[in-house]
């Protein structure tokens, strides 16, 4: 069926609500919101939020305008401009899932604080909440809160088995901590997982040269440059390995 509109409102954070589904009025009709999903879907995002402003005229208390309007904000990199789309979508209905993409516009914006506040309220809000587990540990790594980020994968992961990303940035928190073993056996779950994961075998090589496993880390550097040709850090961390080999023609050659 393509994507139809519960499955575009679920996407841009949020769930549909019974009323909503029964056109209730405080919204456009279902055949012009999906147009405007459609408009965000194709990446038009300053048709998708110029379309918006225009029925929040007729609609002032659609919440479903609010979170397409922040969410085609947060797609012009307006972040600011989001984020209080999103606010007034919570001020008109509280428990409205747009908390986890509020995160995102936090995060992006640096403020890590306010990311990991919005990520915990999402998370109650949704039984599938891999993405802002997974989010919030993103966050609480860049604010080096190592082991409150690795506890967040690991929600992300109990919540969904298959989450790649989930180990790989795990996998990159235990290294920040010298955990290497097991950074490594995260990198080595998420290429188990999605096998095609050239910054997972990217990230493996970096933790094998740290541990002096350099024949290890240059066929980590070769996978991952066999999946993504241009990965020049792993070209230059491949030469640095070669050259500690004392293999130097083939460290210039990297």
């Amino acid at each position: 069926k393509g994507d139809g509109f519960d499955k575009l409102e679920e996407r841009l954070g949020s769930s549909v609500s019974k009323n909503v589904k029964s056109s209730s009025t405080q919204d456009p009709p279902k055949e012009q919101l999906q147009t405007l999903i459609n408009l965000h879907t194709q990446g038009k995002y300053q048709e998708a939020l110029n379309e918006a402003s225009q029925l929040l005229k007729g609609f002032p208390n659609s919440v479903i305008l609010y979170n397409i309007s922040g969410a085609s904000n947060q797609g012009l990199g307006k972040l600011d401009e989001a984020i209080e789309a999103f606010d007034k979508a919570l001020s008109i209905k509280p428990d409205y899932g747009v908390y986890n993409n509020m995160g995102n516009a936090f995060q992006e914006l640096g403020k890590l604080d306010e990311a990991i506040e919005a990520y915990t309220k999402a998370i109650p809000l949704k039984s599938d909440n891999a993405d802002a587990y997974y989010n919030m540990g993103n966050a609480l790594k860049d604010h080096e809160k190592f082991d409150e980020a690795i506890e967040a994968y690991t929600k992300a992961i109990s919540t969904q088995p298959d989450n790649a990303n989930a180990y790989n940035n795990m996998g990159n928190t235990l290294k920040e901590q010298g955990k290497l073993d097991e950074a490594i056996a995260a990198y080595t779950k998420a290429i188990s997982i999605k096998p095609d994961y050239p910054d997972a075998y990217y990230n493996m090589g970096r933790a094998f040269k740290t541990v002096g496993k350099l024949e290890d880390a240059i066929e980590a550097y070769t996978k991952a440059l066999t999946l993504k040709p241009d990965k020049v850090d792993a070209y230059y961390n491949m030469g640095n390995a070669f050259q500690e080999l004392g293999k130097l023609e083939d460290a210039v050659d990297a």
